[in-house]
């Protein structure tokens, strides 16, 4: 039993030395700008998940969502987020398809996370994915109104769908849109 015990550990030291030592010779591609393996981005996002859920705060957000608050989400959103994850237009980002992983698009396809870890990650960042930690750029009342905005996109009050169509010029998204376009891509 002994022997066996001692020949599982060292095979998995020659597996995790082995994975190591390609990495460190430079075998495993590192570009941003190509499709990354499934199972990369699969174990990539299941430790991003991991890591947020087990160290994010479950704290509520102190504002409430009012329509000045909400407008200013999309003004704060628009200055600084939109260049990543697309703006109040739906129009992908230019740069999305330059990061590893690429952003998501915040407008078109809102997080359905809830705000205690939407507003972790603008605090904190997300490590190795161009996402950065807004904590020293933007004050708390700042990251949370950004927070409630993509946490109410889909269901904002008529006036600020209105603020959203004077300023943005164009229509704010709706739940609808996510529903008619989830049963267009189920015909296909």
């Amino acid at each position: 039993m002994g022997k066996f015990a001692l020949g599982v550990v060292v095979t998995l030291l020659v597996l995790i030395l082995g994975g190591l030592g390609l990495a460190m010779l430079g075998f495993f591609p590192t570009a941003a700008n190509v499709e990354p393996p499934r199972l990369e981005r699969r174990l990539a996002m299941g430790a991003v998940d991991a890591s947020m859920e087990r160290r994010a705060p479950r704290i509520s957000n102190p504002l409430t969502a009012t329509d000045p608050n909400l407008e200013d989400g999309m003004k704060l959103y628009t200055m600084n987020c939109a260049l990543c994850h697309g703006g109040l237009d739906r129009k992908p980002s230019t740069l999305a398809n330059s990061f590893y992983p690429p952003p998501p698009n915040l407008i078109s396809d809102p997080p359905d996370d809830p705000e205690w870890h939407i507003f972790y990650t603008i605090r904190t960042g997300v490590r190795y994915t161009g996402m950065p930690a807004w904590d020293k750029a933007l004050g708390e009342q700042d990251m949370w109104k950004i927070t409630m905005l993509l946490s109410h996109i889909d269901k904002l009050p008529p006036a600020v769908q209105e603020y959203w169509k004077t300023n943005f010029n164009v229509e704010p998204s709706t739940g609808d849109e996510k529903k008619e376009s989830g049963e267009k891509q189920d015909h296909h």
